[in-house]
């Protein structure tokens, strides 16, 4: 699977929990990266900057479904399923 133009739902429903260039204390779930650009598109693509959860993250239909809406419901759910428990 290909990357869906203006989707950019990878870049804010999952939290980073590792600082990278631009978010030092990472990124929480459901706040848009500084480098998603206005496009819905990653600035830091092809970029040694751009964090390696981010470089490994391949497009798959189980998490990014068939609409932007529809990723973002699969990659917030897997968020909350994965999120640990204290």
């Amino acid at each position: 699977m290909q990357c869906r133009s203006n989707c950019g739902a990878c870049c804010v429903a999952p939290s980073i929990s590792q600082p990278f260039w631009g978010m030092p204390r990472g990124k929480p779930a459901g706040v848009a990266c500084v480098h998603l650009t206005a496009e819905a598109a990653c600035a830091l693509f092809n970029d040694l900057r751009r964090p390696a959860v981010c470089a490994n993250f391949q497009p798959d239909v189980m998490v990014c479904g068939q609409t932007r809406e529809e990723a973002l419901h699969l990659l917030q759910t897997l968020e909350v399923r994965t999120a640990p428990t204290c």
